[in-house]
């Protein structure tokens, strides 16, 4: 449980109950903050979360909680980046199913600021951690979205930085976040 002076939140491993707020933080976050909206090319697991996430091995969804309103998602899948859109040698280097890629982590603008980014991050570090076969976490970000370029810098490694300076595309980093070693965890 997180604390903080304005009530509390819960970060843990998201329930199907938990899927229709999970998918409207997401959708939101693509209409809202990326100006794009829901895209099939990029988003097919924003509508089977369940399938996605809950139902295969070594995926998990976790979101951050207020009361019973979901506010905040970060998942994990076993995969790489794709390419394209992403350069060919990234997609190489994380490919196949060693790879722990953190997707769709977003929290509401109204319970940004209060550590819920940093909670749900480590949560997911803490299961890729635990689950056989990963041996590294990748992850690529947007630098548009405000916050989101320090935030990873705080919390990972920069492998490329991919930016191409037309501000109407994607600008995107690519970052990669040790695998601790059980030890590290306690």
């Amino acid at each position: 449980m997180i604390k903080h002076h304005k009530g509390s939140h819960e970060v843990r491993l998201a329930t199907h109950a938990d899927l229709p707020g999970a998918r409207s933080v997401m959708l939101d976050t693509f209409y809202r903050e990326f100006g794009h909206g829901y895209r099939p090319q990029w988003h097919t697991d924003v509508i089977d979360l369940a399938g996605t996430y809950l139902d295969t091995p070594r995926h998990a969804l976790f979101v951050a909680v207020d009361g019973d309103e979901v506010v905040g998602t970060t998942a994990v899948r076993a995969q790489g980046p794709a390419s394209p859109p992403h350069p060919a040698w990234l997609a190489e280097r994380y490919s196949g199913d060693r790879t722990a890629q953190l997707f769709r982590v977003y929290v509401r603008p109204s319970h940004r600021r209060l550590g819920l980014a940093r909670a749900l991050v480590d949560a997911a570090v803490r299961f890729i951690a635990e689950t056989p076969g990963y041996e590294q976490i990748y992850l690529h970000t947007d630098t548009r979205v405000p916050g989101a370029e320090a935030f990873w810098r705080s919390v990972a490694v920069e492998v490329c930085d991919a930016r191409d300076g037309d501000p109407e595309r994607n600008q995107t980093v690519h970052f990669e976040i040790p695998v601790p070693a059980m030890a590290e965890l306690r």
